[in-house]
């Protein structure tokens, strides 16, 4: 009845403002995305899950729409979920309706937003609501948010809401019952033309409901009496950061608290009453030398991440991607070629300590070396025996040169120590991972409109499930058409005891075409995927095999 009374509200509004200012005319635009599946059972890759056995076909579907006239914005999102494992991998999902609407005004130095909105505090470490529909996170925020610009260095920001629902909360699209406030203030000191400072500062408050405090209290009760304790129904978090701009320099830091609370233990079998924190910081430099023959220019960037039980979501009881107030993204290298993205760093938000390193060279034109460097290790509070404990290692060179205006070549090697035990929550006969990746794509113009495209990888490992080929070739012809075939080999497999996979050489065909006519994209591909950890955006979640077809169709307008 409230969603019902929301969305005429809404339409009413949108309404009266466009019949009072029909002259003056708006501007409407939109994008619309849907995704099918056909899905192919295959037990020899493990595609053997519920939509396999069952439901065989899925639909994801988004239509956006957005009109602005005179200081108002008005937008509204149409959301599709029909038999769809997006939300649940394990499982299905079938609802549909409006998963997103807005309503703002620009008021001289201050805008008014009411309904759903998308925001972070500085990196969003300590608050981020954002959508990330591949994997199926929506962290919108549905409610009040007022920003107010003071001058043109200094804004303020403030929001009150509840963040939207997701499937283990019992409707995607309605909110969580959850309280959550926050205010944040940003400035800027130009101290000279090279030399400039932001700063900032924000405070987030999260209230727990009765309902999820009343569960909170009987499974605190259930425990131990030396593991007891008074749970609140307030959370606090606040952050200070800064951004040092010095001629080549840039300089970033953050510190974020986090006042005590109920989260779950490492196990995940107890509450426990923990504060926590994070500190982060980042140096670039980067330098060109325009006036020499060669024209060399030379890059760096270090990250540091610490983090101490910062566990920080609308209830204690939230698990995997779900109901995630305070983004905390990896600051390991983000890979995009298939066996170089197979092993990703999950963030553990309990505990770790994680560095950065990558530099590019370009020792002259047309020529690029990418080296970079990443580690990251438990704390000593969730290692082992009080002990932190190695969780990830990569290594990575990387060198492209273009031999002329047609032909290009980009070759490097990975080698990569993952922890599966704690990134996969596997028991302890699951050894740890260590690969060596050898990598390589050519590409190769035979006309202005048409391309060649080779990508080839081999990783090498004796863990997991054993050592892997890929060989991609894919035909471009501009601005249409799109074109490739690929196959995945495990070469040499491996198997633990408790895989029901069988030991043997398996193949994972791909086949893909894409067609674009305007600002629509028509694509179709045939896929067999292996199961693992996925990552977009620095964010993962561990996913079952896939086998099937896939259609997807994007426009805007």
């Amino acid at each position: 009845m409230v969603k019902s009374l929301s969305l005429s509200l809404f339409i009413i509004c949108v309404t009266q403002v466009y019949a009072q200012n029909n002259v003056a005319g708006g501007q409407l635009s939109g994008n619309f995305q849907s995704n099918t599946q056909f899905y192919d059972r295959d037990a020899k890759i493990g595609a053997t899950t519920e939509v396999y056995n069952k439901y065989k076909s899925s639909t994801d579907a988004w239509l956006f729409l957005n009109y602005g006239i005179k200081g108002y914005n008005f937008s509204l999102r149409y959301d599709l979920y029909n038999n769809s494992p997006l939300l649940n991998p394990q499982g299905v999902y079938n609802k549909q309706g409006i998963g997103f609407w807005q309503a703002s005004k620009d008021i001289d130095k201050l805008n008014v937003t009411v309904g759903y909105f998308y925001d972070q505090f500085a990196s969003g470490m300590i608050f981020r609501a954002y959508e990330d529909r591949l994997i199926g996170i929506d962290f919108a925020i549905q409610g009040l948010r007022m920003k107010y610009e003071v001058n043109k260095n200094l804004h303020l920001k403030g929001f009150a809401g509840q963040q939207k629902g997701n499937i283990f909360s019992s409707d995607r699209f309605a909110v969580s019952p959850q309280a959550i406030r926050g205010f944040n203030a940003e400035n800027r000191f130009d101290i000279s033309d090279n030399f400039k400072i932001d700063v900032g500062a924000s405070v987030v408050n999260r209230t727990l409901d009765q309902g999820t405090m009343n569960g909170v209290v009987t499974q605190i009760n259930s425990q131990l009496l030396k593991d007891r304790f008074i749970p609140k129904y307030n959370t606090y978090s606040w952050n200070g950061y800064a951004t040092v701009a010095y001629k080549d320099f840039r300089l970033y830091g953050e510190y974020v608290q986090k006042s005590s609370e109920a989260i779950n233990n490492q196990e995940g079998n107890k509450l426990i009453n923990k504060g926590g924190n994070v500190v982060f910081g980042s140096l670039s430099w980067s330098k060109a030398f325009p006036k020499l023959k060669r024209k060399p220019s030379f890059g760096a960037n270090v990250q540091y991440k610490r983090i101490d039980n910062f566990r920080f979501r609308t209830s204690p009881f939230e698990t995997l991607l779900n109901g995630m107030i305070a983004y905390l993204p990896s600051i390991t290298r983000q890979n995009t070629y298939r066996l170089l993205a197979r092993y990703n760093a999950v963030v553990q938000d309990l505990g770790e300590e994680a560095f950065q390193a990558e530099a590019i060279i370009t020792p002259k034109r047309f020529t690029n070396i990418t080296i970079n460097y990443s580690r990251v290790n438990s704390l000593q509070s969730n290692g082992i025996n009080g002990v932190a404990i190695k969780l990830f290692r990569e290594y990575y060179l990387e060198v492209q040169h273009r031999f002329s205006t047609k032909f290009k070549v980009k070759a490097g090697f990975q080698a990569v120590f993952y922890n599966q035990q704690r990134y996969e929550v596997k028991d302890f006969t699951y050894p740890n991972v260590t690969t060596l990746t050898p990598f390589t794509e050519i590409t190769y113009k035979l006309t202005k409109k048409r391309s060649l495209r080779l990508e080839a990888q081999y990783l090498d490992t004796k863990q997991d499930l054993g050592s892997f080929v890929n060989l991609i070739v894919e035909m471009n012809v501009a601005p249409s058409y799109s074109l490739s075939i690929g196959d995945m080999v495990n070469i040499k497999p491996h198997r633990s005891p408790s895989s029901t996979i069988p030991s043997e050489i398996t193949h994972y065909y791909s086949a893909f075409g894409s067609y674009t006519y305007h600002a629509s994209v028509f694509s179709l591909a045939y896929i067999k995927q292996v199961q693992g950890v996925n990552c977009t955006g620095g964010i993962c979640r561990i996913e079952p095999a896939f086998s099937g077809v896939r259609f997807s169709v994007s426009t805007s307008f």
